[in-house]
């Protein structure tokens, strides 16, 4: 291993376009690359190559959880990395980026707001058993040399639940390429129409994939409650919009790119049941949006309540989700608010993430050339 340039592996299995863990991955080698490094990702077919210009792709047949851990791990000894990073439930690695959370945790918080047939039925689901058995090796089993998170949140539930030692675990909050988010009035003018919104309209963002943890029967319901009926709450994301029925919800589907629509929007609201920091609601800040959102979503951490946005106890509190809406409805209130929410989201710059990154990196393969 040279001192001055590092061979990465980077695993993540499955690929979506408007994921999360995606966006930040790309983000990352972007900035590995940029710093001198070279990487690999080890991923499924469905990654496109254009999305990873950073290096080769080897693509695994296996699709399934427990196959593409078995298939990862046959692979490593034939392959010269100076240090594996997994943002993906495997055996073992060098560095794991808990970036989805702790399973365990998310399937403990969503039993509180499950029917009773829905905890039943998921008793035979072979999935979630296959994740905890990843998520066992990595952790209870220390397959893991090293774990990042992204919040104090999550590494409080893996000390919890896993009694992995708090030593080995860095938290490294996510990060956003801000100059990319800022915006002036021009391009705020130009999006509204595009999304149909009249001068007087307040326009309330949800974004992300997966509406029943993100919390979107919430939202809907706190905007149909909301006596100013300026609100108007745009959903951006995959789902089925049938199960959802709102005068005043307006559905955009899957959007690669929001930076329009957090141009046009005036809040964003997120009321998941399970977040470890959501990178939508980091977006929205460095756009200036006061955010809404719940206390199980790990980027609560760096806003303050009133401030920068608003934070409530649980998911489905909507009367909580209501009063934040007609809170942040007052222009006035969000125009003082702007810089203040703007300079919060400053401290959270990508490179930051990417600096952060390397140096456990670097660590971990002194430690792994050492053995």
């Amino acid at each position: 291993m040279s001192q001055e340039r590092l061979t990465i592996g980077f695993v993540r299995r499955g690929y979506s376009a408007t994921g999360g863990a995606e966006a930040y991955l790309k983000r990352l080698g972007r900035g590995v690359i940029d710093a001198g490094h070279s990487a690999q990702l080890f991923a499924t077919n469905n990654w496109p190559r254009n999305e990873w210009p950073f290096g080769a792709i080897t693509r695994l047949r296996s699709g399934s959880t427990i196959a593409f851990a078995d298939e990862v791990e046959q692979l490593r000894p034939q392959v010269r990395c100076d240090v594996w990073m997994s943002l993906e439930r495997v055996w073992r690695c060098d560095v794991y980026r808990a970036g989805d959370g702790v399973h365990r945790a998310w399937l403990e918080r969503r039993e509180k707001f499950a029917t009773r047939l829905q905890k039943f039925l998921r008793r035979f689901n072979r999935k979630h058993n296959d994740i905890l058995r990843l998520e066992k090796s990595l952790l209870a089993d220390r397959g893991a040399g090293r774990v990042i998170v992204n919040s104090q949140l999550v590494k409080n539930e893996i000390v919890d639940l896993y009694r992995y030692p708090a030593d080995k675990i860095d938290i490294v909050r996510n990060g956003v390429p801000l100059e990319q988010f800022r915006f002036d009035s021009e391009v705020r003018t130009k999006a509204r129409p595009w999304l149909q919104l009249d001068s007087g309209d307040i326009a309330v963002l949800f974004a992300g994939s997966g509406w029943e943890r993100k919390g979107l029967p919430f939202a809907i319901d706190a905007t149909e409650k909301c006596r100013d009926r300026r609100v108007r709450l745009l959903v951006a994301g995959r789902g089925d919009q049938r199960k959802y029925k709102s005068a005043r919800a307006q559905f955009l589907g899957e959007l690669v790119d929001l930076r329009r629509v957090y141009a046009a929007a005036d809040i964003f609201i997120l009321p998941t049941i399970y977040d470890p920091f959501s990178n939508a609601c980091l977006e929205a800040l460095a756009c200036g949006l006061p955010v809404i959102t719940t206390r199980a979503n790990g980027f609560s951490e760096i806003i303050e309540d009133s401030v920068h946005g608003s934070l409530v106890d649980l998911a489905n509190d909507v009367d909580g989700l209501r009063a934040a809406l007609e809170l942040w409805s007052d222009d006035a209130r969000r125009s003082a608010a702007r810089s203040i929410i703007i300079d919060r989201a400053s401290r959270f710059d990508i490179s930051k993430n990417v600096e952060r990154t390397l140096a456990i990196l670097f660590q971990s393969a002194a430690r792994a050339a050492s053995t």
